[in-house]
């Protein structure tokens, strides 16, 4: 059984900044793409970032330039840290993994944490 365990959020003012971040437990072979999606009341999950094992990253429009994604292979454990925190930004924050459970990827799961709330006050 693979989990995935967030830690981070909280009430921050507007501007402020905050970090989350994601470990991975269990027992499996690699962990391939790993990222952090959003989901703010009354809206759909929405991707925020995303980063490979080789560090390639990618941001949401309205993230880029604020917040910035980053992970420890060794760990297993990826981070977000999030700057200029906007009102707008508030949202229960989950990361997800795509874990190998064979070198040969021929087996694999798609894993989503339980989810950390971020909350944003004007």
């Amino acid at each position: 059984q693979v989990q995935l365990v967030e830690s981070g959020g909280g009430l921050v003012q507007a501007g402020g900044s905050l970090r989350l971040s994601c470990a991975a437990s269990g027992s499996f072979f690699s962990i391939s793409t790993m990222g952090w999606h959003r989901q703010a009341p009354g809206k759909q999950r929405e991707l925020v970032a995303g980063i490979t094992p080789g560090g390639g990253t990618n941001y949401a429009d309205s993230v880029k330039g604020r917040f910035t994604i980053s992970r420890d292979n060794a760990k297993n454990t990826v981070y977000l840290q999030m700057n200029s925190l906007k009102p707008e930004d508030t949202a229960v924050y989950y990361c997800n993994a795509v874990v190998s459970f064979s070198s040969t990827w021929s087996r694999y799961l798609e894993v989503w944490g339980q989810g950390t709330l971020v909350t944003v006050s004007s």
